[in-house]
């Protein structure tokens, strides 16, 4: 009888410790599980899977699937679902061109003010299309200061958690309401540096920025050497300022090595490329170019607006623009709360998120992006995200925003690059990655063989293999699709 007892009690455990199916869904817990299994680098890691119906939001698959982890990019799509609840898909960012004087006989009288709105597609063209606007409104001298003013945000220019290490990449760049980017993937903040081989061997490397631009100073250490002594080229930003120090080896026979490297202080830098506008343009500048706040009485010139929220989706969840995230946390803090702060948008982001059916509560949310380690969501949690968005107006671009297996071009694949690209599932998944140190994640929605979409969340921290882990999502979403 005790035997009988003990057995009972063991299938109890069983049921209650195994992954939740399904089985009207056709997915297997033996399947998934065999693949965990069989994967040495989730040994020691942790694995949480969950996966739903989306037709009617029913748990079909959940392993672990309440455990809170590290999402990396995955909040981001707490970010762009909640921005579009919140500011809408129509929404643009403004940057404004302002004056407290008069022109008079070509000859603005008083200082000119730039007023920055948290535009992340601001770029050096765009700067120099203003500055031809002013001069076909008849400025050509300007007595007076040309000023930014970036006080739509607060000055915090980094997100709680950033790592220091982080600063000079362009996934790290400073937020800032006045910015500028260097080309159309947006990367706000941040500058284009290219290292060219120079015509002999043993000759210093050339380098050529874009923008170009006199506001960076770059220590040029790399050389020109034959294909058998190359070595890897590292940009190292001084921490504080924009010293920017190249180091190691280009082969005579490369084309060029090309890095994206964020900025100290994008308010300055986009005074620079103003100056150098103005410059271009004919514009004479009797005054300064500094920082400042525009008075309230300050008469409206010029606005320029960027493009609207559907389109700027597009970079931020298929590239993954960190700063892009972190700009709309600010703007909703701004639109809602007054304040243009991590603080008052995470805020934002919270409320908003209970009418998804998810409660803040239960999860801790730092920042945007995802970049900090400290966020931890749950793989239930994103999937009753993605199933809650599919009723939204604004759904179609939600989903049009992320990543296509085996799509088209660079911008439509994505962060899923060649991921899934020569399988049976390449265009018929649609999913944002993740990624950290240590951490891989991986969400969306898959077509399935029976022509159904399941939505699936799957996410391994503490990881050895970051590359190994993404096999490994690889493995299961392709399970998935032939169920």
């Amino acid at each position: 009888m005790r035997t009988k007892i003990v057995f009972s009690i063991m299938v109890l455990f069983f049921v209650m410790q195994a992954p939740l199916i399904h089985a009207q869904a056709n997915v297997t817990s033996e399947q998934i599980e065999q693949l965990l299994q069989e994967d040495d680098n989730v040994n020691g890691a942790i694995a949480s899977i969950s996966i739903r119906s989306s037709k009617n939001g029913e748990m079909l698959y959940s392993k672990q699937g309440n455990t809170r982890l590290r999402p990396a990019s995955n909040l981001k799509l707490f970010t762009a679902a909640s921005a579009l609840s919140v500011l809408g898909e129509d929404y643009t960012f403004d940057t404004e061109i302002k004056t407290d004087g008069n022109i008079k006989r070509n000859i603005l009288h008083g200082n000119l003010y730039i007023v920055g709105k948290g535009d992340p597609t601001l770029t050096q063209e765009k700067i120099n299309s203003l500055m031809k606007s002013l001069k076909q409104k008849g400025i050509q001298k300007i007595k007076g200061d040309v000023i930014g003013d970036d006080t739509w945000y607060d000055d915090t220019r980094y997100s709680a958690d950033l790592p220091w290490s982080d600063e000079t990449a362009y996934y790290g760049s400073a937020i800032s309401a006045l910015t500028v980017s260097p080309d159309e993937d947006f990367d706000a903040g941040s500058i284009i540096m290219k290292v060219k081989p120079a015509k002999k061997i043993g000759k210093l490397a050339q380098i050529n920025l874009e923008p170009k631009t006199e506001f960076v100073e770059i220590i040029n250490e790399t050389m020109t050497v034959s294909k058998e002594e190359k070595t890897d080229i590292t940009f190292d930003r001084k921490h504080g300022t924009n010293q920017i120090v190249i180091k190691g080896e280009i082969s005579e026979e490369e084309t060029e090595q090309k890095e994206t490297v964020a900025l100290w202080e994008p308010t300055d830098y986009t005074l620079a490329l103003v100056e150098q506008a103005l410059h271009k343009n004919g514009i004479k500048l009797d005054g300064n170019i500094k920082r400042g706040v525009t008075p309230e009485k300050a008469k409206h010139l010029i606005t320029h607006e960027s493009i609207p929220l559907s389109e700027l989706l597009v970079p931020f969840m298929k590239l993954s623009n960190n700063g892009h995230a972190e700009t709309l946390v600010k703007e909703m803090g701004k639109v809602i709360k007054e304040e243009g702060s991590w603080e008052k948008g995470l805020e934002v982001m919270s409320e908003e998120l209970t009418s998804f059916g998810l409660n803040p509560e239960t999860m801790l949310i730092r920042d945007g992006s995802g970049v900090s380690h400290v966020n931890l969501v749950s793989a239930n949690q994103i999937t009753q995200l993605l199933y809650s968005v599919q009723d939204k107006e604004w759904f179609p671009i939600f989903l049009n925003s992320l990543p296509v297996a085996g799509g088209d071009n660079r911008i439509d694949r994505g962060t899923l690059y060649y991921r899934l690209s020569h399988t049976p599932v390449a265009k018929k998944v649609r999913a944002k990655t993740g990624t950290l140190t240590s951490v891989s994640t991986l969400a969306g929605y898959v077509e399935t063989n029976s022509g159904d979409t399941l939505i699936f969340s799957i996410m391994l921290n503490n990881v050895l293999d970051g590359k190994k882990a993404k096999q490994l999502e690889d493995q299961i979403v392709l399970q998935l699709a032939s169920s």
